[in-house]
């Protein structure tokens, strides 16, 4: 199933104390859940994607981790029971800043209130208990979705046998932080405070923005691989931009860039006793291979495995280079 379909899971109280009303979060499942509720897997994805990295032929900040999943495969269709939501706060169909507010009839934009990775963790805990989810084998993802799966480990340690945490780490990087994100569009004219819906403008920002970003995750040198013609490959580049610049809510950038710049899971490394599967890639500047960060891995209780990738691609090597995720990926699922 490509198509996400969209789950009602309640009123959802914060870790900020406010109750955010009638929330609903978009997934995609694959596979079948067994009798007992024990066969899910949970993918967590990125900063700026959602549930379509499970589907074939995307090259986003990601990548595609389609190949990974079906059949006889990593992500193993037959075995597993396969769910990826749009996180919470996000803009591919869950709740988030760009949702209408019933007391309103307005978008939430600047006024969503702050949100943590506990929270969401907590609206995709509803998710899965509403879909008959008993227990976790595993949550494994890419980035942001890395630090999700930690959260899981330590929020729910008697849920999840499995935590795979793929070229992330185990805190937020520097400059990941609401100021930070909202400040690259505080002085567009048509930012408006947050306020920009309807002010076509500030598209055209978002689309420059993501083709920097995918030019700096490696993108550009693989369309340069796969296209002989530079303005082709120029082509490729804005267009894989322009579909995510035409739906992204930036206000969601501002609040989940918030939630993340709070994590840490350094100071609770001993509370994890899920296997720990830690891959990072020698060329990402985002979250760059560390020796204080495998030396706090020995402090993991449960079984721990760092794969330090080796890949040209940076951030992006997890959807290029996803061969070199199979035994991994089969490590943590056993």
């Amino acid at each position: 199933m490509d198509t996400p379909l969209t789950a009602p899971i309640g009123d959802l109280p914060l870790a900020c104390g406010q109750v955010l009303p009638d929330v609903q979060l978009a997934y995609v499942a694959y596979g079948r859940l067994a009798p007992d509720g024990r066969n899910a897997v949970l993918v967590t994805h990125g900063y700026t994607s959602g549930p379509s990295m499970l589907s074939p032929g995307h090259h986003t900040a990601e990548g595609s981790w389609a190949p990974l999943m079906g059949p006889g495969r990593p992500l193993d269709t037959d075995r597993f029971f396969i769910v990826c939501s749009n996180m919470l706060g996000s803009a591919f169909g869950s709740t988030g800043p760009s949702t209408i507010r019933a007391a309103t009839g307005k978008p939430w934009g600047p006024e969503f209130p702050p949100i943590t990775l506990a929270d969401i963790v907590n609206a995709q805990h509803r998710l899965l208990a509403g879909l008959g989810v008993k227990h976790l084998r595993a949550v494994v993802g890419p980035s942001y979705g890395g630090l999700q799966a930690l959260q899981w480990a330590l929020d729910h340690p008697d849920k999840v046998d499995g935590c795979g945490v793929v070229v992330s780490g185990l805190y937020s990087p520097p400059g990941l932080d609401g100021a930070s994100a909202k400040a690259k569009y505080a002085h567009h004219p048509d930012w408006h405070g947050g306020w920009h819906y309807g002010h076509a403008g500030l598209r055209e920002l978002l689309l420059e923005q993501r083709v920097q970003t995918l030019r700096h995750y490696g993108l550009e040198r693989l369309y340069a691989e796969r296209l002989a013609d530079p303005q082709a490959c120029a082509a490729a580049l804005i267009g894989a931009a322009r579909g995510w610049a035409e739906h992204f809510d930036p206000n969601s950038m501002v609040v989940l860039a918030e939630a993340a710049s709070r994590f840490d899971a350094r100071p609770r490394v001993r509370d994890i006793r899920a296997r720990l599967l830690l891959v990072q890639c020698t060329t990402d500047a985002i979250f760059p291979p560390e020796a204080a960060t495998t030396a706090l891995l020995e402090q993991v209780a449960g079984p721990v495995r760092f794969h330090a990738l080796d890949s040209p691609y940076g951030h992006m090597a997890p959807g290029i280079e996803w061969r070199q995720l199979e035994d991994d990926l089969r490590w943590l699922l056993p």
